[in-house]
């Protein structure tokens, strides 16, 4: 699959791989109806909404399996955009129950599989591709390779949903001629970058970051760190010298702003 398959339009619905057994929690006798675990009482308003609204984060059928691939599917997509490429609103906006009609038709993995371009340059081309489940050797990488080697790509995600063997993992700087960064997949459930005690991030372009330097008088080295490896540098796939602009404001912390450097 090349580019991005056509989905109902729909709106973004919460799903969490615990929803289940949390409302499962709340149910009296093990009831998995959230609305049987409240009081009907007439003096409660919006009861009915609350029930409705739990009701709507249950995962009520389907395998453990097409869930993770959904969530990680999402954030991909998220992550995606979030580094300034082009995501239709219609795939941000696939649900769950959506995604298990649309890939469970014909469920394998090259489905997932989407690519796309650079918003401001249509030239840099990004493709996204789900390994197979079993541990990821050098002949995997090799297959990869040759399904995507006619693409152009300037940069490749793998998905990985096993551990990947030293050897194939050494072999995908020898194999592929450009960036290829991995996540397993239970790296990608949850969008980091939601999360409520994470600070904003902000990429600085080279303008900005020259205007920083300069404002500052100082170099790159002379900037607080981040590693390369940082969670949030891989989210946004920042390579050495890029800065990052960090935005803290909570009770925790306070409000105050700083910048680092990947190195």
């Amino acid at each position: 699959m090349d580019q991005f398959l056509p989905s109902q339009q729909s709106v973004l619905t919460m799903d969490s791989a615990d929803s289940t057994a949390a409302t499962a929690a709340l149910a009296p006798n093990g009831a998995a109806d959230p609305a049987a675990a409240i009081d009907d009482d007439d003096d409660n308003d919006g009861v009915p909404e609350v029930a409705a609204c739990i009701s709507s984060m249950v995962d009520r059928g389907g395998s453990v399996e097409s869930h993770r691939l959904f969530l990680a599917r999402r954030t991909a997509l998220e992550m995606l955009r979030d580094r300034g490429y082009s995501v239709p609103e219609e795939e941000l906006a696939r649900t769950l129950p959506e995604f298990r009609a649309w890939w469970a038709d014909k469920p394998e993995l090259e489905r997932l599989a989407f690519s796309t371009t650079l918003a401001s340059d249509p030239s840099n081309k990004v493709k996204v591709v789900f390994c197979p489940p079993e541990p990821v050797k050098i002949a995997v990488i090799r297959e990869i390779y040759s399904g995507v080697k006619e693409d152009n790509l300037s940069r490749l995600i793998l998905i990985l949903q096993s551990r990947v063997m030293s050897r194939a993992k050494e072999s995908i700087k020898e194999i592929f001629p450009f960036k290829v960064d991995t996540f397993q997949i239970t790296e990608l459930l949850v969008n980091i970058t939601k999360h409520v005690l994470k600070p904003k991030h902000e990429v600085l372009t080279a303008e900005e970051k020259a205007k920083l330097l300069k404002e500052y008088n100082v170099v790159d080295s002379q900037l607080p760190r981040m590693l390369e490896t940082d969670a949030v540098a891989r989210y946004h796939g920042l390579g050495k010298g890029t800065v990052v602009k960090v935005t803290y404001d909570s009770e925790l912390t306070g409000n105050h702003v700083t910048y680092r450097c990947i190195f």
